[in-house]
C-alpha cells in the first residue's frame, strides 16, 4: 500500500531570506535550513540583490522569485530534491 503524505505532515516555511547566495529558511517545526542557490538553474543565474527578493507562497509551501518567475516547493528543499549538484571549490 503506498504511503500518503498529509499536507499537515510536510514541512512549511514561517519566513525565507537570502543571505549572499544561500537562502535560508525557518520551518514550522522550529528548524532553520539554508541551501545554495546555486543548487537550482534560475537561482544560478541571479545576482545577490535579485535572490534577496523572496517571498513565501501558499501558506509557507512555496518560495517565489517573481522577478525571476521562479518558484520552489519547501518540501522539495527539505528532502533535498536540488537541480544541480553541488559544486566543489
Amino acid at each position: 500500500m503506498p504511503t500518503v503524505l498529509k499536507i499537515g505532515s510536510l514541512p512549511a516555511a514561517i519566513k525565507a531570506w537570502a543571505e549572499g547566495r544561500t537562502i535560508f529558511l525557518e520551518l514550522t517545526d522550529g528548524r532553520l535550513i539554508g541551501f545554495p542557490a546555486d543548487r537550482f538553474k534560475i537561482l544560478k543565474k541571479a545576482s545577490t540583490e535579485e535572490l534577496k527578493k523572496i517571498s513565501l507562497r501558499l501558506n509557507g509551501f512555496a518560495l517565489r522569485w517573481e522577478n525571476l518567475d521562479e518558484d520552489i516547493t519547501v518540501p522539495g528543499v527539505v528532502a533535498g530534491n536540488f537541480q544541480l549538484p553541488l559544486e566543489s571549490e
